[in-house]
């Protein structure tokens, strides 16, 4: 069985949703999972922050408008009374809960409620149109069998376990809908995988079940080599091994969720990427196999800010770096690329939510200098580090760009350099003319 993924824009309306539901009906028995509706949780996220802000007029306004632009929905989604009766149904089941929400105020589970009805509402929806057009269809509550762990990371032997018991009691069917983004937490409340999490929630799927291939469809052909907002006449990258996907994903390529590639790679279960609005192209198919040496693409991730720590006590010094990390581990901050020499370690992070007091530990340490306004160029590929001359065609293709930092070998996937983002777009053009073909 196959488990496709669709995301908010290829269910975004009803002739989308009556396309998606022509893609996936070709005999062949599939698990497929939804996302909200296009802009559906934007205005959740609002409802939710007004209501964070007790505002709760305005949030439960927000609500009415969302309520009836689902109302209008199911008028016209579905031909049969009964149908748009059942659809109606589910709009005012999600739309209490949401109300409910806004009369107890605000709280972090309250939130995490509200966010999950969008996927609520489109899973249930599209099983109504789908048993309407005579499909044998069920539908799987991703809150049945989605967990995550008290540290925030998926648990996939409770999700595996739990989806088996699900699916026996849903009984055969030839399409399975969900829900992608939502799970239960340790506690057994309400949580999500953040966004973009659909893509995640399919992955896992798919792990636990040992799909034969999973399917993340968005609204282009696939991964490019470049940043097509940016760089002119980008291509197709046929295929990837599943470490050049991981590390495009992780560095800026918006087609993926980061963490979607660990578990299909864990299982060695393909991932393809398609476009929901060119079916027919064959998109990009992601396995533990690479298709060759060299650079397939470049990636840039905005928002990363540069921490440099000077101090002579790192001179001949053990113990020195351990300190250092662990005040970013006590602050429960990643770091994304480091540099290191005999006085001093740059380090950057893209969440500064704790950056003061991160810099206020750092300072007993040494000289602490920060950059901010930063992006990671990621250059992915199967690079060979011993290949001679490799790191100096990088280097003489961004010949006259500044170069805050470099971090080269850590990975025979990828180099990675760090560059104001104002230079960004340069960066890119300049990695495009001189190293992709």
């Amino acid at each position: 069985m196959k488990v496709l993924k669709f995301g908010g824009t290829s269910v975004g309306s009803i002739e989308n949703m009556n396309a998606v539901m022509d893609l996936i009906t070709n005999g062949e028995k599939k698990l497929v999972v939804l996302s909200a509706m296009s802009g559906t949780t934007n205005a959740l996220v609002e409802i939710a922050d007004y209501l964070d802000k007790k505002n709760k007029d305005v949030a439960r306004t927000q609500t009415h408008k969302l309520e009836k632009k689902y109302k209008e929905i199911v008028s016209g989604l579905f031909k049969d009374q009964d149908r748009i009766k059942e659809g109606g149904k589910v709009i005012k089941k999600s739309f209490d809960a949401i109300r409910a929400c806004i009369s107890k105020g605000y709280s972090d589970a309250a939130e995490k409620e509200i966010l999950a009805q969008g996927e609520l509402i489109s899973t249930a929806l599209f099983t109504q149109l789908m048993l309407e057009n005579g499909y044998n269809t069920k539908l799987l509550p991703a809150l049945d069998f989605m967990r995550i762990d008290s540290e925030k990371a998926a648990d996939l032997r409770a999700i595996r376990e739990n989806i088996q018991e699900v699916l026996d009691k849903a009984g055969d069917a030839d399409y399975y809908i969900t829900q992608g983004f939502i799970c239960r937490n340790a506690d057994g409340e309400i949580d999500n995988l953040q966004r973009g999490g659909s893509d995640y929630t399919a992955s896992l799927i798919g792990a636990a079940i040992k799909s034969k291939e999973v399917q993340i469809w968005t609204d282009i052909d696939g991964f490019h080599n470049n940043d097509p907002r940016f760089v002119e006449n980008t291509k197709k990258i046929e295929q990837l091994s599943f470490n050049e996907a991981a590390e495009l994903a992780y560095f800026g390529a918006k087609i993926l969720h980061p963490q979607t590639v660990l578990p299909a790679k864990l299982e060695n279960i393909p991932v393809r990427l398609k476009n929901t609005m060119n079916p027919t192209d064959s998109g990009t198919l992601i396995t533990a196999d690479s298709s060759g040496e060299g650079i397939k693409a470049v990636a840039a991730k905005d928002g990363i800010t540069a921490i440099k720590i000077r101090s002579y006590r790192m001179l001949m010094a053990y113990g020195f770096l351990k300190s250092i990390f662990e005040v970013f581990e006590s602050f429960k901050t990643p770091i994304d690329m480091i540099s290191t020499s005999e006085v001093a370690v740059s380090i950057t992070i893209d969440n500064t939510k704790r950056l003061d007091l991160i810099l206020k530990e750092l300072k007993q340490f040494g000289e602490v200098e920060v950059d901010q306004d930063q992006s990671i160029i990621c250059i992915v590929g199967d690079i060979i580090a011993e290949e001679k001359g490799f790191a100096a065609k990088v280097f003489n293709a961004l010949e006259g760009i500044p170069i805050r930092m470099i971090s080269y070998g850590g990975s025979r996937y990828n180099i990675s350099v760090l560059v104001p983002t104002i230079q960004k777009q340069r960066t890119l053009q300049a990695l495009s003319k001189n190293l992709l073909k």
